[in-house]
C-alpha cells in the first residue's frame, strides 16, 4: 500500500507540475531525453539484478517461452473480450452503431485531444512514431542485455556471498528510477492538458472497451497460471503491466519477484511488438475497435498512429482513451496484486 500511495503521489505531482508549465512546453523538449536516460538506468539495474540471480539465468529459455505463451494468450483474450463487448453494444466491425450512427462523434473530439495523432501527413507521422518507437525499444533491449551480462560476470563475483547487499542497493535504485519515470509520465499528461476533457467529450460508453481489455488480460493471465510455474498473483501482476515494459517489471522486481519480473519484461515487450505487426491484420479480419486492445497501455502513444492508419481517425479516440486508462491502472494494480 505504501508503494501504491508513493507511485500515485509522484504521478500526481508530475501532473500538477506539467499543468503549470503548459505555457512554456515548447522549451521542455529536454524532458524526453531525461526520460530515456531514466529508462536506460532503470532497465540496466533490472538487467543486472536478473543477470546476478541464479534462478533467472538457469531458466532463461523457460522464461522466454513463458513470456511468449502469456503474450499469445493475453492478447487473444483481450481481442475476444472486446469482440464480445462490441457485439453486446451492437457496434459493427467498423466501429459504428448498427443503426448507422457513428460510434464516436469525431466532431466532438478535437484532434489536439489525442496524443500524437497525425495531422497533415498521416503516413509520415506514423512512420516517425514507428522510428521513435524502434529506437527506444532497441535502447531498452540493449540496456537489459548489457545489464544481464554485467550482472552475471561482474556482480556475482563482486558480491559473492553477499548478494543481499546488492539486492538492497539495486532495489533502492529501481524505486528511485520508477519515481523519476512516473513524475515525467505525470508531467506529460499535465502538459497535454486534455485527458479529463477527452473523457468528457467521448462519453461513458467508450469506457466499456478498456474494461474489456482488463477482463481479457487478467482472465488470460489467470489461465496461464494453471500451466506455468509462476503463482496466480505473479501471473496476474505480469498481465496487469498491460504492455508497459519499463514500469511493471520494476514494480514486480522491487517486491522481490525476480523471475516474474523477467517474464513481465519480455511479455510486455512482446505485446507491444506483436501489436505493431498484427494491428493491420486484426483491423481487416476481426474488427476496428479490437485493434485498440491489443497493445494495452501503448494504445495511447506508440501504437496510436498505427491504429488510426489501419482503421479511421475516430477509432483513434477509442485507442487513446483505452491506453490512458490502462496506463493509469498499471501503478495501481501491479503493486496491489504483487504486494
Amino acid at each position: 500500500m505504501g508503494d501504491l500511495i508513493l507511485y500515485l503521489g509522484i504521478t500526481l505531482v508530475g501532473y500538477i507540475l506539467g499543468s503549470r508549465l503548459r505555457s512554456v512546453r515548447q522549451n521542455l523538449g529536454w524532458t524526453g531525453k531525461v526520460q530515456l536516460v531514466a529508462l536506460v538506468i532503470l532497465v540496466l539495474l533490472m538487467g543486472m539484478r536478473m543477470g546476478s540471480n541464479e534462478e533467472v539465468t538457469a531458466n532463461i529459455s523457460t522464461i522466454g517461452v513463458s513470456a511468449f505463451l502469456m503474450t499469445v494468450v493475453i492478447m487473444s483474450f483481450s481481442v475476444a473480450a472486446i469482440w464480445l463487448a462490441r457485439h453486446v453494444m451492437k457496434i459493427d466491425r467498423y466501429g459504428r452503431l448498427q443503426d448507422g450512427a457513428a460510434a464516436v462523434e469525431t466532431e466532438n473530439v478535437p484532434e489536439q485531444t489525442m496524443k500524437k495523432t497525425r495531422e497533415e501527413s498521416p503516413a509520415e507521422t506514423a512512420e516517425e512514431e514507428k522510428k521513435g518507437s524502434n529506437s527506444t525499444t532497441i535502447a531498452i533491449l540493449v540496456s537489459v542485455v548489457i545489464g544481464m551480462v554485467f550482472g552475471f560476470f561482474v556482480i556475482r563475483r563482486a558480491f559473492a556471498g553477499n548478494m543481499d547487499t546488492f539486492d538492497s542497493l539495486a532495489g533502492l535504485g529501481i524505486k528511485i528510477g520508477l519515481c523519476l519515470l512516473l513524475i515525467f509520465v505525470g508531467m506529460d499528461l499535465g502538459l497535454e492538458g486534455t485527458v479529463i476533457d477527452n473523457f468528457r467529450k467521448v462519453g461513458l460508453r467508450i469506457l466499456v472497451f478498456p474494461a474489456a481489455v482488463i477482463v481479457g488480460t487478467l482472465g488470460g493471465a489467470l489461465l496461464c497460471s494453471l500451466f506455468m510455474d509462476l503463482s496466480v498473483k505473479e501471473c496476474l501482476a505480469v498481465g496487469a503491466g498491460f504492455g508497459w515494459y519499463t514500469l511493471a517489471p520494476g514494480i514486480i522486481m522491487e517486491n522481490g519477484y525476480v523471475t516474474a519480473s523477467a517474464v513481465s519484461f519480455l511479455h510486455n515487450v512482446m505485446r507491444e511488438l506483436f501489436s505493431i505487426v498484427l494491428i493491420p491484420a486484426v483491423a481487416k479480419k476481426v474488427g476496428y475497435i479490437e485493434t485498440t486492445g491489443m497493445p494495452g497501455a501503448a494504445a495511447m502513444d506508440v501504437c496510436l498512429p498505427i491504429v488510426e492508419k489501419s482503421t479511421r481517425s475516430d477509432i483513434a479516440v477509442y485507442s487513446f482513451v483505452s491506453g490512458v486508462i490502462l496506463s493509469i491502472l498499471v501503478p495501481i494494480l501491479v503493486p496491489a496484486i504483487i504486494g
